[in-house]
């Protein structure tokens, strides 16, 4: 099947970008394309406007500020998954960028692109709500940033509004000495989109007590969803301290029960996978291997 007809445009500034969205709500932004085209190609989406933001240099780079990691939208996931900078600062999206799509898709992929699709089993809104970035965005009336949790509203579904345009990430960048983090995701082949996947980043102190946690999942609901494991602040990550918090994190989990998994098969596998990331988490704080940011 072909795409139905739509113009296409290349602005030249974000401004430019926002003006051409504003003047059209049924215009839409494409940069790496690889759900969108798709999308296009099954008559799925229909936009009567392709506004083309990938050559735009204000969107694309990794850079430090402010003892955060700004990503621009623009940024490919490839090379987000071959930085430096993003090994050391932010280290659970270094760890789950391997999961998103194939190597060829995370050429033309970018970081932004993941986050607008809102996609409820993707790898890196999970890290952003996990994390608590907060995801910055062009407007009419200038640029507005809005907290990971709250940017995600349904499946496929954010707050980004008409005339906006996604410009960057921003990641909070953790300071203390050791750091570790873990990932898993369950699917029915790789890299295929996850049933269930848990993203988990710990700090210790030089005696094994955490000293901050954060724990998501994504595939279970309609959104990425974080986790409250406060429970754990303080204590060694005992095997009976890990349970407890999952356990407790997860009585009250409304997950999703579709033709690919029932939610009682969601619910049981969030709880399994919870445990294995954090577990991975604190073994890498305490040295275990790789990962484990030392300061």
């Amino acid at each position: 099947m072909k795409p139905a007809p739509f113009d296409y445009v290349r602005p030249g500034s974000l401004a430019e970008a926002c003006g051409l969205l504003a003047a059209d709500e049924d215009a839409r932004v494409i940069a790496g394309g690889q759900t969108l085209v798709p999308m296009l190609a099954m008559r799925l989406a229909r936009p009567t406007k392709l506004v083309d933001v990938l050559r735009l240099p204000e969107l694309s780079g990794i850079r430090e500020d402010n003892g955060s990691l700004v990503i621009g939208a623009t940024t490919r996931q490839a090379m987000a998954l071959n930085s430096p900078l993003i090994r050391t600062s932010v280290p659970l999206l270094a760890l789950a960028l391997p999961w998103v799509g194939h190597p060829p898709t995370r050429n033309r992929g970018t970081i932004g692109g993941s986050i607008a699709n809102a996609d409820p089993s993707a790898e890196i809104p999970l890290v952003a709500v996990t994390l608590g970035a907060e995801i910055e965005a062009a407007t009419p009336d200038g640029p507005v940033s809005t907290p990971a949790d709250d940017f995600f509203i349904g499946p496929m579904l954010t707050t980004i509004g008409i005339g906006e345009c996604l410009s960057a990430v921003r990641f909070p960048v953790w300071t203390h000495k050791r750091v570790g983090v873990g990932f898993h995701e369950i699917s029915a082949r790789s890299s295929d989109f996850a049933f269930v996947s848990a993203a988990a980043q710990i700090a210790i102190d030089e005696d094994g007590r955490c000293l901050e946690a954060s724990l998501g999942i994504g595939g279970v609901g309609d959104r990425p969803l974080k986790l409250d494991v406060s429970s754990l602040l303080g204590t060694r990550l005992e095997k009976k301290s890990l349970a407890d918090a999952i356990a407790a994190a997860a009585v009250d989990l409304d997950a999703t029960d579709d033709l690919h998994a029932s939610a009682d098969y969601r619910r049981r596998v969030a709880v399994t996978l919870c445990t294995r990331a954090l577990e991975d988490a604190r073994d890498r704080a305490n040295g275990g291997e790789a990962l484990g940011v030392a300061r």
